[in-house]
């Protein structure tokens, strides 16, 4: 957030919570202006902090947010522990509950038990036992019953193990949707500051290569299954995220020594510039090293750079 406010000049607390354009992100790839014909994903959150993993956009295709408080439900159901898988996940499908009726956050529980006609004292203590993982008691499930809580309610009450508080998945999601802000109004810098926290998973070899060698490379890694390293995992964010740019028609610029930062890919005539340490082989003490010598002096041949950046041979 600090360094997109740096790269734009926007302060992220004027931003709006209710664009069209970015509720659009949650939604599919129509707010991205995607200029490949033939794009493979159909998902615009990739690179938003707390919708961009697998597990996330396929709760945006179940629930098809429509709100902020949306967001606000789906980050508690992606927090808590059997909160979504096995629970609200089914019930929505199934139609057995709505979106708004599912059990997202700790609150929910009291809020929803208060308003049912249960004693105050009663609706908090069932919430911080349901929180906890210790489910509901006879007389609990007695109380809820009496004061019409439906059935599947207090089966989901019992399956939970742990839920996030709501003001937790408030803060979360407001962050979210900034950043999601200057993905939609300012592509570039959103693109270089996101890459900037991933730099040690950023292939350049294949990003640079384009499209295509990228897809190729996602495919290849997928189809290791399990036998995929951790490193080769993280990197298919980062590919996923590079093919996404690219196909919104924003290219990368290939570092140079001139323009180059050590460790962050910044936005140099309209593109998105690579900073050293994205080079294959070059770390960040190297990437720095290599920065302060040039700015001294700058460098006459490969030698030079052995020589007074101490850069091994790759």
């Amino acid at each position: 957030i600090r360094q997109l406010q740096d790269m734009t000049g926007v302060d992220p607390l004027t931003l709006p919570l209710n664009d069209d354009k970015v509720k659009g992100l949650f939604l599919g790839i129509s707010t991205l202006d995607i200029q490949e014909e033939n794009y493979k994903y159909r998902h615009g959150s990739f690179g938003i902090p707390e919708f961009g993993t697998k597990f996330v956009r396929q709760m945006l295709d179940d629930t098809r947010p429509s709100r902020f408080g949306d967001l606000v439900r789906i980050s508690g159901f992606s927090h808590g522990t059997d909160v979504w898988l096995n629970n609200a996940q089914e019930y929505i499908r199934s139609g057995v509950a709505t979106m708004k009726d599912a059990i997202s956050t700790r609150d929910d529980i009291m809020n929803y038990l208060i308003h049912k006609g249960l004693p105050n004292s009663n609706a908090f203590k069932i919430m911080e036992n349901v929180r906890k993982g210790k489910g509901l008691s006879e007389k609990d499930m007695e109380l809820m019953r009496e004061n019409d809580v439906p059935e599947w309610y207090i089966d989901s009450c019992n399956k939970i193990k742990y839920m996030f508080p709501r003001a937790h998945a408030v803060a979360y999601v407001m962050m979210s949707y900034r950043i999601a802000y200057y993905k939609v109004y300012y592509p570039r810098e959103f693109y270089a500051t996101t890459f900037t926290t991933k730099v040690n998973d950023f292939d350049a070899e294949t990003i640079l290569k384009g499209p295509k060698a990228i897809l190729d490379k996602i495919e290849s890694i997928e189809n290791k299954g399990k036998n995929a390293t951790k490193k080769e995992e993280d990197s298919v964010t980062v590919l996923e995220l590079a093919y996404e740019m690219l196909c919104r028609g924003y290219d990368f610029k290939e570092a140079s020594l001139e323009h180059s930062d050590p460790v962050k890919f910044k936005v140099l005539d309209d593109k998105v510039l690579l900073p050293l340490m994205a080079l294959t082989g070059v770390g960040e003490t190297a990437a720095r090293l290599i920065a302060e010598e040039h700015r001294k002096q700058p460098f006459h041949s490969v030698e030079e750079i052995q020589k007074r950046a101490r850069a091994n041979k790759t």
